[in-house]
């Protein structure tokens, strides 16, 4: 290409290393995100100007908001992933909560968008963990959701007060009175 004159040369000179500048930074964004490359399709961040609805699934009757969801591809084949953002560093084994949350968000992928996810993503501060949506973890994760519903109808549920830090955190504290670890 030739400029006419050398200020045109200049600004698209400019223009070439901002594009390059924005991509790398771009780029850059992406890896400290934890986010795989792919299309993000959801967010339920802080990020975004107009919070995300909810995903619902009557089957399972579950509904969340998953922090992210991206869009990936594998050869020809697309699908999408939970991705589920924990501000605090990786813990040596993830905690079972963690995983199931984020099993919870498997089940939502599936019905909203007519396929399971192979994976769903802990995205931990100094990590992101890929956890295989195994068949063992989905049974794991209907069955809490069914002793959850158990315990919403049932008169009392008995309260574990084992882990004072846990305890320190719950927003059901002050139901507990003096049993609360504190």
């Amino acid at each position: 290409m030739i400029f006419s004159s050398p200020l045109a040369l200049a600004f698209a000179l400019l223009l070439a290393v901002l594009g390059g500048t924005l991509l790398w930074l771009g780029r850059r964004q992406r890896e400290r995100s934890g986010l795989p490359a792919g299309s993000v399709v959801y967010s339920d961040t802080a990020d975004w100007l107009e919070p995300e609805q909810p995903l619902r699934s009557r089957r399972y009757g579950l509904v969340g908001r998953p922090d992210y969801l991206v869009q990936l591809r594998d050869g020809g084949r697309r699908f999408v992933v939970p991705v589920e953002v924990k501000s605090r560093a990786r813990p040596a084994r993830p905690y079972d909560s963690h995983v199931l949350q984020l099993a919870a968000y498997c089940l939502l992928v599936e019905d909203s968008f007519g396929a399971s996810p192979p994976y769903g993503l802990l995205r931990y501060a100094d990590a992101t963990l890929e956890i295989p949506f195994t068949d063992e973890l989905r049974r794991r994760v209907l069955e809490a959701a069914d002793d959850i519903r158990r315990a919403r109808r049932a008169p009392e549920v008995r309260r574990s007060h084992g882990e004072a830090q846990r305890c320190a955190a719950c927003g059901y504290r002050s139901a507990c009175g003096s049993e609360a670890l504190l």
